[in-house]
């Protein structure tokens, strides 16, 4: 039995694929020993052709492409001012710090304060 590697980055996995594909590997097989190693929740059967499918027509990058998109408005310093006030307060709720935080949603906030 092969030793697992849990948590593997995208690139990594995406190099494998690579890799594979160039050796006329077919996809199948490719998923089947992704998943050997990586375990079930590595990459979809369907993902690994997409990304065959990508190699087959040149692409050679392994990496997420850079997407536009809004940027995250959470920041060390948001996350900082944020626990500042829960100290102040530890009865606090959401709605208390989103009239502290106006320009910030109220799901960041709860997202801030559960996960961070």
């Amino acid at each position: 039995m092969f030793k697992t590697i849990a948590d593997p980055a995208d690139c990594e996995v995406r190099s494998v694929i690579r890799f594979l594909n160039a050796k006329k590997v077919k996809p199948a097989e490719i998923h089947r020993q992704l998943v050997e190693i990586y375990g079930e929740n590595v990459m979809t059967d369907g993902m690994v052709r997409k990304w065959v499918r990508q190699f087959n027509v040149g692409r050679t990058n392994v990496h997420d492409e850079a997407r536009s998109g809004r940027p995250s408005v959470v920041n060390d310093g948001l996350v900082a001012k944020v626990n500042e006030k829960i100290r102040e307060n530890r009865r606090f709720t959401i709605r208390i710090h989103f009239d502290e935080f106006p320009q910030t949603s109220k799901t960041v906030l709860h997202d801030i304060v559960t996960n961070r």
